[in-house]
């Protein structure tokens, strides 16, 4: 294992968000009325933490400059880079919060605690979305401009980002993406680097398309950058505590599920439309069960809300009659911003029937397209376990029936079955862990029921955000305790790297010499 290497390229990694953190204060001060000692004393925050991470990064690459005979990143270093570039990358980007709630904020305020500040931080940089904050807009600006720049980068993948934007890499930037891309990502371009560019370059675009078009629909341009980057990195925070719901627009509604669409569609589709194969996207049949998957869910909860007869609550209190439109517009918002994993909310779901509920939480585990911002198990796995179910099934009767199993024109090998169904299992086997979990270390608190304790940890490794009950749209997750948190923190972590990527780091054999 080449530790130094890894610590090597981490420090790099811990630089960029520096000169990230030091753009953000320029930034606040160039828009802002404070003259600069002003300026500079109000967000002093920002820079001592763009100092102190500087001064980490410097330490970890001089640290990290012992030559070995070997400097090629293998791929147990791209694992080890991989998952610490997230711890690490959240505990630094905690450290804003953490600072200006000593400096500025009220005794009881929750960014007090070094825990939640983490929780926020990590929920941000693997989009997850969820908030130990109950009044967001009491946050400065420039805070607020971090979490969901924090977002905007955990997206695509703030380890896509390193490999387009660094070259040392070299080889081992093929392995590296591999650790961050989903099934399907990899090899839009012959070139690795060349690939996170492009990725990174249509991800920049769609972002910049959709401030525009959001400012038109009514947002002011920082609410518009904000929730832009929010929605492209299927993240979900948002400026407001009722979310887009504060909005009470159905135009920004259309936009934001139009958007959440786009972020949870593989990216290389889009590459191939670009190069005039436009065919390709209504090809891919991962895109199209993903398209399939929205309607009838939409189709299915629109029915439940129209025949329950329940007034139906928004994300502000405001109750409305189930009417058709206003039942066709909530069940479709709710339902791509679940699938997709993003997490934005305009009702309060947690009110509406079983049914409904039931297929949000089904479409939660689900998840977008490979190859996109979106988490979860991805649909291309999910169709995989069925077409492989269904062969053991025909086998069962016809046992010398042998067939390859083709997704679309393509066949499927073995190592690939075996794979999808492991990260499904994983998956499965992880996301209850995490609901014992939390029932065990909240057994003193009548608020973490099952439905809350289940919900927050399918959430939390589907990096969705808001759950049911006590974790439902209109909640967040302050009340929990800080194991629970840390807890949550290790299920989101694992959930934005697809799960392995951390777990083989518990395995004694992962660290020893090859």
């Amino acid at each position: 294992m080449n530790l130094h290497l890894v610590l090597r390229q981490l420090g790099s990694l811990i630089l960029v968000l520096s000169v990230t953190l030091v753009a953000i204060f320029i930034g606040a001060y160039g828009l802002g009325d404070e003259p600069f000692g002003d300026s500079l004393s109000t967000h002093r925050y920002i820079l001592e933490t763009a100092g102190i991470s500087a001064l980490i990064g410097v330490v970890c690459i001089l640290i990290g400059r012992k030559k070995q005979t070997s400097d090629s990143m293998g791929r147990r270093e791209a694992l080890l880079l991989g998952s610490s570039s997230y711890v690490v990358g959240s505990f630094i980007a905690a450290l804003p919060f953490w600072l200006w709630a000593k400096e500025s904020a009220s005794e009881d305020h929750p960014f007090q605690s070094g825990v939640n500040c983490l929780f926020e931080a990590t929920s941000g940089l693997t989009t997850t979305g969820a908030t130990i904050l109950a009044d967001i807009s009491l946050l400065p600006d420039p805070l607020l401009f971090w979490r969901a720049l924090l977002q905007w980068l955990g997206g695509l993948g703030i380890i896509v980002l390193f490999v387009a934007v660094l070259p040392m890499l070299g080889s081992g930037g093929r392995k590296l993406f591999k650790v961050e891309a989903a099934p399907g990502q990899s090899g839009v371009k012959p070139s690795i680097k060349e690939t996170a560019r492009i990725l990174w370059i249509m991800y920049v675009c769609f972002t910049a398309i959709q401030i525009v078009t959001y400012k038109f629909a009514g947002m002011t341009w920082f609410d518009s950058v904000c929730h832009s980057f929010a929605t492209l990195a299927t993240g979900g925070y948002s400026n407001h505590a009722a979310s887009i719901g504060a909005y009470n627009s159905h135009l920004i509604d259309i936009i934001t599920i139009v958007f959440m669409v786009l972020a949870a569609t593989n990216f290389g589709l889009y590459f191939a439309a670009l190069q005039g194969r436009l065919k390709v996207i209504w090809e891919d049949p991962e895109f199209r069960y993903y398209i399939a998957l929205l309607v009838i869910g939409s189709i299915i909860v629109t029915a439940s809300l129209m025949g329950s007869g329940q007034p139906l609550v928004t994300t502000t209190g405001v109750a409305t009659a189930p009417t058709a439109g206003e039942a066709i517009t909530q069940s479709v918002f709710t339902v791509v911003s679940q699938q997709t994993g993003t997490g934005f909310s305009v009702s309060n779901f947690d009110t509406w029937p079983f049914v409904a509920k039931a297929v949000i939480v089904f479409l939660m585990f689900v998840g977008g397209c490979s190859g996109s911002t979106a988490c979860g198990v991805k649909v291309i796995r999910i169709w995989i376990a069925i077409k492989v179910l269904l062969d053991q099934l025909e086998r069962a009767f016809r046992p010398h029936v042998v067939r390859p199993l083709k997704i679309g024109k393509s066949s499927i090998d073995d190592g690939v079955k075996l794979a999808a169904i492991s990260y499904v299992l994983g998956l499965f086997i992880i996301f209850t862990f995490g609901a014992g979990a939390l029932m065990v270390l909240e057994s003193g608190n009548p608020s973490c029921d099952i439905t809350t304790a289940a919900t927050a940890s399918l959430s939390s490794v589907c990096t969705v955000g808001p759950g049911l009950a006590k974790v439902g749209a209109l909640e967040n997750f302050n009340w929990f305790t800080d194991a629970s948190k840390i807890l949550m923190c290790v299920l989101m972590t694992m959930g934005r790297l697809e799960i392995f990527a951390v777990l083989v780091l518990f395995s004694p054999r992962f660290w020893r010499s090859t």
